[in-house]
């Protein structure tokens, strides 16, 4: 054996005992955890939506503490979702960034939008197992957009859980995510690590979100860190037990909620239990019934019908585009076009009030569009 054959022999073995050496180095072990049980009959949910946003980009590859920020970050989520009580939420877990192996997507939505259920979250978080790829966190918030849209609830919540690295200018789509829901939407960025930069940006993220603010990981991996961030950001405490609340008309709204007493037994209404045609009845700025309605309609004859000595007040109301003078006339047509068809039915038109209130009383935010199209409605109230 020659001597630089040997020398070389030699370095190729030493390199192969140092790779092996640093692959196997052991993890640091996470501060201990146990979760804080909450007393349910204590708490009530403050958030009626929440969505938990995992980094699994390359940059948690990184080491922070002697561990992958990956592996902080993602049990991190773990705890925080053995912490949160089931209080009837709506949730979802949305990652971004991936190893291939994990997706092949920027953002993947891989729990939710469902009634939360801890154990099935945890299910689909145990999937999510190594990061990789870059940091697409605007194209995750358009994501969380959609999984926001249409759900009942005006208080949502949306957790970050990243080191904030290498996102380039992302906050134009966390702008347009408050824009669009404004203030029934609250961001809690999370950061693992302690980067500088990524202090800043998810700094700005919290600031943009205004009713949020920023944590450190650092701060919440134990259990009386995780039962404090989940309190202050998801529940409140419960007000003193209730007597059993009452439902006189029978129409699936209490009492207290009631704003429409005394509906006719068949008749669909809305959360305050008014006899309410909503969205299925009216395009944007039209007053021409769409097809689609006159089943709906229908019905309200059947109700008339069996009960004749009952007359209604038809109430028309818009969505707020628009100048007030329009909506308030709008809003007449439209009450004016249900007349109408109830009439072309085969009822008295003398049972039949119209009146116009155009966008002063809304049902839902203006400021979406689904939000819009439930104020274009027709309430039906019996007298």
């Amino acid at each position: 054996m020659n001597k630089k054959f040997f020398v070389q022999s030699v370095m190729a073995l030493l390199a192969v005992l140092f790779l092996f050496g640093c692959a196997t180095k052991a993890p640091v072990e996470l501060p201990p955890f146990t979760a804080t049980k909450f007393d349910t009959t204590m708490y009530k949910s403050k958030v009626d939506n929440f969505v938990l946003v995992l980094d699994a980009s390359s940059s948690m590859r990184h080491d922070y503490m002697g561990n992958p920020k990956f592996v902080t970050a993602k049990a991190l989520t773990e705890r925080l979702n053995m912490t949160i009580p089931e209080l009837g939420q709506t949730a979802g877990l949305r990652t971004f960034g991936h190893a291939d192996a994990v997706s092949k997507n920027l953002t993947e939505l891989f729990y939710g939008m469902d009634k939360y259920n801890s154990a099935a979250l945890a299910e689909k978080l145990a999937m999510v197992t190594e990061p990789g790829g870059w940091s697409p966190l605007g194209t995750a918030l358009d994501g969380v957009q959609g999984d926001l849209e249409g759900l009942s609830g005006i208080h949502n919540a949306v957790v970050i859980i990243s080191d904030g690295l290498d996102m380039e200018p992302k906050i134009a789509q966390v702008q347009a995510l408050k824009d669009k829901f404004g203030s029934s939407v609250c961001f809690y960025p999370i950061q693992v690590g302690n980067d500088p930069e990524g202090t800043a940006f998810l700094s700005e993220v919290a600031r943009i979100g205004d009713c949020g603010f920023l944590s450190n990981a650092d701060d919440l991996m134990k259990g009386d860190g995780i039962a404090a961030f989940v309190e202050r950001v998801f529940l409140e405490k419960a007000g003193p037990k209730k007597q059993a609340m009452k439902d006189s008309d029978g129409d699936g709204v209490y009492d207290e909620n009631d704003q429409c007493p005394n509906t006719p037994v068949g008749a669909k209404v809305n959360a305050v239990g008014c006899w309410t045609l909503d969205n299925v009845l009216f395009d944007f700025d039209k007053s021409v019934i769409k097809p689609e309605a006159y089943p709906l309609l229908d019905e309200v004859v059947v109700i008339l019908e069996k009960n004749p000595a009952m007359s209604i007040e038809l109430q028309g109301h818009t969505d707020n585009i628009g100048t007030k003078e329009y909506n308030m006339g709008l809003s007449m047509r439209r009450a004016n076009a249900v007349a109408q068809y109830l009439v072309d039915k085969g009822i008295l038109r003398n049972r039949l009030a119209t009146t116009g209130f155009g966008y002063s009383n809304p049902v839902a935010l203006n400021g979406t569009d689904f939000g819009r199209s439930l104020n274009r409605r027709v309430e039906i109230h019996p007298y």
